[in-house]
């Protein structure tokens, strides 16, 4: 049995808010019919994993105990691009043999952005 990555969920208060930083963020579009209450950027692609926006009651109050990470081959450009779109930053970071900037997305959830590396990805 083998487990395949299909969806990335993500708890917020406004779905639609949250799922257009990420639509503009991945370049991906949102499904129509998105709300405060749901959105979803669907995969297109093999290989692509969908986008859910859930809203939940209760507000974000600690750091994720989990994120993404994303690899750019033009790091800088692309956390400019993101702090643009409504991302905050956190931190530079420049530890075992990789370089990346942690940011949050416009409802604080943490996403770290790196320089093209081998290792971690199995590449």
């Amino acid at each position: 049995m083998t487990l395949q990555h299909v969806n990335t969920s993500v708890d917020c208060a406004d779905a639609q808010r949250v799922g257009t930083f990420w639509s503009q963020a991945l370049g991906r579009p949102l499904a129509e019919g998105a709300s405060q209450f749901f959105a979803m950027i669907p995969a297109t692609a093999p290989g692509e994993v969908s986008w859910l926006f859930m809203a939940v009651p209760e507000g974000k109050t600690v750091k994720n105990r989990m994120h993404v990470d994303f690899a750019s081959t033009d790091r800088a450009a692309d956390v400019e691009r993101l702090i643009g779109l409504g991302a905050t930053l956190v931190g530079e970071h420049d530890e075992y043999g990789v370089r990346w900037t942690t940011l949050r997305d416009v409802e604080g959830n943490e996403f770290c952005v790196s320089d093209p590396h081998t290792g971690l990805t199995g590449e």
